[in-house]
């Protein structure tokens, strides 16, 4: 669901991820009955204020649509009618892609996304650790000893959840029995292991190579005094 405080007119742009104001940037479209009018029995929820906004981000600029209601305050997203979290360039493409696909198609084809979940968990384990085994079941267990063990612990309590522990020993591209609760479990589980893996790493990379560089300048500068 798309980001957005209405009361101080703040939201986050669902397409590059730009947290902004849009207070004088946007527009209102009132739809079906309002406040002004006697509402007919059963005619609530068609009563709704449509929001268009533009991202100020000169890099994106892309439209945003939102409809709120004005009785439930539910929020609908139109425009994008799924948010997906964008992750950086350094994670492998086919990983991003299969994770993007995923969270297109999560409630329409909780199967169908699951299947990408698990090619996406299986090419993470393989890129990220050089795990390369016959089957997902066998390199999660070949994971076990390599990373933390609650993380361990969470890939495996997701083998035993509905049909997926009866067939990740097979192959990883069978489309299996899942409901959408489980296929966001998988989804929230490649997200986190994206963040813990991927980015984790990228972070240390980047603060050790800026004390690196800060020592090798305090000594040039050492030497060029002396």
């Amino acid at each position: 669901m798309v980001k957005i405080d209405f009361d101080n007119y703040t939201y986050t742009c669902p397409f590059c991820g730009h947290a902004q104001a849009f207070s004088g940037s946007y527009k209102k479209t009132e739809a079906g009955y309002n406040n002004m009018f006697p509402i007919p029995e059963g005619y609530k929820e068609s009563s709704l204020s449509i929001y268009t906004l533009k991202c100020s981000n000169k890099g994106c600029e892309k439209i945003t649509v939102i409809a709120k209601n004005h009785f439930s305050k539910k929020q609908y997203d139109i425009i994008p009618s799924v948010v997906i979290k964008h992750f950086p360039d350094y994670i492998p493409q086919q990983l991003r892609c299969d994770y993007e696909e995923a969270s297109l198609i999560l409630e329409s084809s909780p199967k169908a996304a699951a299947t990408l979940l698990r090619r996406c968990l299986q090419g993470m384990i393989r890129d990220f650790w050089g795990i390369n085994g016959e089957t997902l079941f066998n390199e999660i267990n070949q994971l076990k000893d390599k990373i933390s063990i609650t993380q361990w612990n969470a890939i495996d309590a997701l083998r035993k959840i509905g049909n997926i522990g009866a067939h990740m020993e097979k192959d990883v591209n069978i489309i299996i029995d899942i409901d959408e609760g489980e296929a966001k479990l998988l989804l929230g589980l490649i997200e986190l292991l994206f963040e813990k893996w991927y980015i984790a790493r990228h972070d240390e990379e980047e603060l050790l190579n800026s004390v690196s560089s800060i020592t090798i300048k305090k000594e040039r500068l050492q030497k060029n005094n002396e």
